[in-house]
């Protein structure tokens, strides 16, 4: 019977493969960690690489631009008071007779301190207590989660300008006022995330060998939530840009001769018919470093997202 099956199949079903298709059929996708794979997907979001290459430049400048320059941001000029955009003078002057692109690359230096500052309360703050409320469960995550409620029903701008008219303008009152308030969304993420993983098997099996609280917490629980918790750490420092910016743009930030972009719009308010450059770079900088910021959130977003991985 197999003899006879045998001869009547075709002879060319039993014909070998040709190299070509053998190589079809070979698994061309390497092998790679989850955030390998989020970097390549990231790599191909062009809104979200230009983001981060203009958020990298904007340091740079930052960060190399004054130290390249003889003049700093409170040097006068008074023979050119209200100069246009020259090659002396990239950005003009105000009506100071001060270097306009020196004073905008130092509000840099601000706004991206203050960003920082945002971030890194973010991760200690924001992260920590929704991580604890939600591990927690139960009483302790339902008089936490109120704490959060009270601090979210107060207008971010109204407590900021009351702190500050309290405590005094200037930046360490602006960074803060930031870090009082703007850990409160990243917790309330955090503790969704984490009430969503704490019932998963590995938690399980972390409290079947004897881990700690503390432990399940820092070790399986915050690193599984990083992906979230990145997203809304870059989408949350715009927020803090403009709220540094608003609050010098009225009189509570930097004290002068400092610079920032708030300041350096709120100057230029008097002479805006005359010289509207003095308003449209600092302007342009807020703009820019806020839409750098959201296209790169933007790309993080779907690039941590494991359900659009392929």
């Amino acid at each position: 019977m197999n003899m006879e099956s045998s001869k009547s199949i075709p002879r060319t079903m039993w014909e070998p493969i040709h190299a070509e298709d053998r190589e079809k059929e070979k698994i061309v996708r390497p092998s790679m960690t989850y955030w390998q794979d989020a970097w390549r997907r990231l790599k191909k979001d062009p809104m979200a690489m230009w983001g981060l290459i203009t958020i990298l430049i904007i340091i740079a400048m930052a960060i190399v631009g004054p130290m390249m320059s003889s003049i700093t941001y409170s040097d006068q000029d008074l023979t050119n008071i209200n100069e246009g955009p020259s090659a002396k003078h990239w950005f003009g002057t105000d009506s100071h007779g001060r270097d306009l692109y020196i004073r905008v690359l130092y509000g840099a230096r601000i706004s991206l301190t203050v960003a920082m500052v945002a971030t890194i309360v973010n991760f200690f703050i924001g992260v920590l207590y929704g991580g604890i409320s939600g591990y927690m469960g139960g009483r302790v995550d339902n008089i936490m989660m109120r704490i959060v409620d009270i601090i979210f029903t107060i207008p971010p701008t109204l407590y900021a300008i009351v702190l500050m008219v309290v405590v005094g303008p200037g930046l360490k009152s602006i960074m803060i006022t930031l870090g009082t308030i703007y850990w409160v969304n990243m917790a309330r993420i955090v503790r969704g995330q984490i009430l969503a993983l704490k019932e998963q098997e590995f938690v399980l099996a972390a409290r079947t060998l004897g881990a700690s609280t503390w432990r399940i917490l820092i070790r399986h629980l915050i690193p599984n939530a990083m992906g979230p918790i990145i997203v809304t750490a870059t989408m949350l420092i715009p927020g803090a840009i403009f709220t540094e910016s608003f609050l010098s743009f009225i009189g509570l930030g930097v004290s002068a001769p400092m610079s920032s972009w708030g300041t350096l719009a709120s100057d230029s308010l008097g002479g805006l018919r005359s010289y509207p450059y003095q308003l449209f770079f600092p302007s342009a900088a807020i703009c820019l470093t806020m839409l750098a910021f959201n296209f790169l959130g933007d790309g993080l977003r779907d690039a941590l997202d494991p359900r659009l991985r392929k």
